[in-house]
């Protein structure tokens, strides 16, 4: 498996873990332990979560392609400007205190999310286009 396939294949094990799974199956007694705080109508969070797992169709496809040789442009570009538009946004939220006064699991799951989704930016644009 090349470098471009393993990136994408933690990118995949790692948001399903980490958003799609919670932000769609969790019941909102489970987040609220966690430590989030959950908005209502909750049907955004389910929203959320649905949009996260078109992503990881996405980046199946490109795994798929990148594991029989062919580069996947489209899908790097979408994980690049996906993981990176978060980075910057979690960024602005850790600078602005967003998450400083939730329960410690989930500002754990926000500053590995932030430091994940810079890593992750960092290794598409290394292997995708500056490859």
């Amino acid at each position: 498996m090349g470098n471009l396939s393993k990136i994408l294949a933690f990118k995949i094990a790692l948001t399903v873990a980490v958003w799609c799974i919670p932000l769609l199956l969790f019941p909102t007694t489970w987040l609220l332990a966690l430590g989030f705080p959950v908005p209502e109508p909750q049907l955004f969070l389910r929203l959320l979560g649905m949009a996260y797992t078109a992503l990881v169709v996405g980046y199946g496809f490109g795994l798929r392609a990148a594991s029989r040789g062919a580069y996947p442009a489209g899908v790097v570009w979408v994980g690049i400007v996906s993981n990176g538009g978060a980075c910057v946004m979690l960024a602005i939220g850790a600078a602005f205190g967003v998450w400083a006064a939730w329960g410690t699991i989930a500002q754990a799951i926000m500053w590995g999310s932030l430091l994940g989704t810079a890593a992750i930016t960092a290794a598409l644009v290394r292997f995708g286009p500056c490859r």
